[in-house]
């Protein structure tokens, strides 16, 4: 997939386009549907499929303090994004001033005259342009007089429920990791570098892989069953997010115990995968409280599929 970092970086020879828009935030399900429904129209009609999306959540400019948390990071989002058979992405730096473009300008200027669009499709909720004026009824307004196509994709649902990442986000920061998974169409995933903790880990025979993570992590703390991908290779891992109560420590940390596993991963890149949350993170009266619940923690890791 080609990425195209600004709309100044698009070239200006490039082929007619069916042209999927969105934050596509997390990849999830309904964004699938989306991004699925512009490769159809772009096979089909023998364009160019192509994703329009912006680096920085609106509301991450617009309202900060109101900014959801990212289910994804940008380079996640443009690799999943990789894997619907979408041909190029295009990702437009939110700014004030892309904030203040009107939605009709946004549709005539950059989708047509720049991303050359002849089929346009977003999701029925979808609100584009200054003060988000923008949606798609305004699309199904413009498309004839503006010579494109509007598709708009209902909302996709699972077991009733509509998939939004706001769902998605609320199942995490409940920990309820198989609900996020069936909205996602998969597990719920960060990625981060491994660095160097106190070692206390190794001290109480579970050594861990301290995990600086890209993003902030919008899960209550606790202790989770986890993947751990390492380049080609995968692990078996307990999870736990949290402030080491045990120990009286104050800052949030990720630690990684990884089952069947010698060496070490210092500096690695790794990725997280979490399957369930096992339990709450808690204070234990002894050392020798702590270690026999890892134990527990390590037996029931192993029991999950």
């Amino acid at each position: 997939m080609q990425i195209v970092r600004g709309l100044e970086s698009f070239p200006p020879d490039a082929g007619p386009s069916a042209v999927a828009l969105g934050a596509f935030d997390g990849i999830h399900l309904g964004h699938r549907a989306i991004l699925g429904t512009a490769v159809t129209h772009a096979r089909s009609g023998k364009l160019r499929a192509l994703a329009c999306t912006f680096d920085r959540h609106p509301m991450e400019v617009l309202q900060p303090d109101r900014a959801p948390l990212p289910i994804t990071t940008l380079e996640e989002r443009l690799a999943l994004i990789a894997e619907t058979g979408i041909d190029t992405t295009v990702v437009i730096p939110f700014t004030p001033a892309v904030a203040g473009i009107e939605a009709k300008a946004f549709v005539q200027d950059v989708l047509i005259g720049t991303l050359r669009a002849r089929e346009i499709v977003v999701g029925f909720n979808h609100r584009f342009g200054r003060g988000a004026r923008g949606d798609a009824a305004l699309l199904e307004t413009l498309a004839a007089p503006l010579g494109f196509r509007a598709h708009i994709v209902p909302a996709f649902t699972v077991d009733g429920i509509a998939v939004s990442s706001s769902e998605i986000r609320g199942a995490l920061q409940r920990g309820d990791l198989p609900a996020a998974a069936r909205l996602l169409g998969r597990h719920y995933s960060i990625r981060g570098e491994v660095v160097r903790g106190a070692g206390r880990g190794r001290t109480l025979g579970f050594p861990t892989a301290n995990v600086r993570t890209d993003r902030p992590l919008g899960l209550p703390v606790g202790v989770y069953v986890c993947r751990l991908t390492v380049g080609l290779r995968q692990h078996q891992a307990v999870v736990n997010v949290g402030f080491r109560p045990t120990f009286g420590e104050t800052e949030l940390s990720v630690e990684a115990h990884v089952l069947d596993f010698t060496g070490d991963l210092y500096d690695e890149r790794v990725t997280l995968t979490f399957v369930r949350r096992l339990r709450e993170e808690r204070k234990f009266p002894s050392i020798d409280a702590l270690k026999e619940q890892i134990a527990l923690d390590v037996a029931a890791a192993r029991a999950t599929s």
